[in-house]
């Protein structure tokens, strides 16, 4: 049986953060969790020519239920599941897993089912049309990540849980959700901006 997701067993379980919850986000996620603009531009701004992003899968794939709810899919729609590693030089900085229902893959979005090693931020943040039209966050015990990943990327080696945002953006031919988790060593990382 293929598993749904690289990067975990289970789907995270996402929440719209209260004021309440705002003193637990660790200090210097904030402006990572909640940046508007291109994550993509910031990381490229922190890297420079060392920024990468390192393909772990892309497929056809029934998404998690509650990914799918999202979307509005039907439960055994599949869509086109990529998840990547974006590193600076070989540190990994944010994992990313990002939901394109086919309806999207249509037209001038065609090419985002062959981007390979390129950012999907690049391409979605070129697009004037672009729309945030929701934000969640979700935090992930360092057991919950799938064992392989784990080890790969440090993921074991914080004693915290490992924050994430996932945002549903409405493009030209429908919506697709983009999530990303940031690894402990984003934070430790030298802004050169």
């Amino acid at each position: 049986m293929t598993t749904r997701s690289q990067l975990f067993s289970r789907a995270p379980a996402w929440f719209q953060l209260g004021s309440s919850q705002r003193s637990h986000i660790p200090e210097g996620l904030h402006s990572w969790l909640f940046e508007t603009g291109s994550l993509t531009s910031r990381l490229r701004a922190l890297c420079g020519a060392g920024f990468r992003v390192r393909l772990l899968r892309q497929r056809w794939l029934r998404p998690f239920a509650e990914e799918s709810r999202a979307l509005r899919l039907p439960p055994s729609r599949l869509a086109l599941v990529r998840e990547v590693l974006l590193q600076c030089d070989d540190q990994p900085l944010v994992l990313a897993r990002s939901i394109i229902p086919a309806d999207v893959l249509r037209g001038t979005q065609r090419h985002l089912a062959y981007l390979g090693n390129r950012p999907l931020g690049e391409i979605l943040f070129s697009d004037p049309k672009l729309k945030r039209l929701r934000l969640q966050l979700a935090t992930i015990e360092n057991e919950k990540w799938r064992l392989d990943l784990s080890n790969a990327v440090d993921i074991a080696q914080s004693s915290n849980r490992i924050w994430g945002r996932r945002s549903l953006y409405a493009i030209a031919h429908g919506n697709l959700l983009v999530a990303e988790f940031f690894l402990p060593t984003v934070l430790k990382q030298k802004a050169n901006l």
